[in-house]
């Protein structure tokens, strides 16, 4: 809104915010199913052992890896018409996505 975007702007980066954040949230599960407590820097399996429904215990881990490359490609989707513009966003999409503890 401070730089001046246009409804249709604000509303795709909504879309964005919105997809991104959900991935961000199932990566999230992932590493704690698949890393330790050294890489994580936090204690690794509390999900698992608190028996909470994580994206990777609802849907497994290849469900779960498709539903963040499905997030990725709507937060790319919502930026489309941005162009050069968006290609910080795109790369923070691609760094939250495929990030590693």
């Amino acid at each position: 809104m401070l730089g001046g975007a246009e409804a249709d702007d604000l509303t795709r980066l909504e879309r964005y915010a919105a997809a991104i954040g959900l991935a961000f949230q199932v990566v999230d599960d992932i590493l704690d199913a698949t890393e330790g407590a050294l890489q994580l820097g936090k204690t690794a399996g509390k999900d698992q052992a608190a028996a909470k429904a994580t994206y990777v215990r609802v849907h497994g881990m290849d469900g779960a890896r498709r539903i963040a490359a499905d997030l990725l490609a709507e937060a790319e989707s919502a930026l489309e018409h941005m162009g050069p513009r968006a290609e910080l966003l795109r790369e923070l999409a691609h760094m939250i996505v495929r990030r590693r503890a």
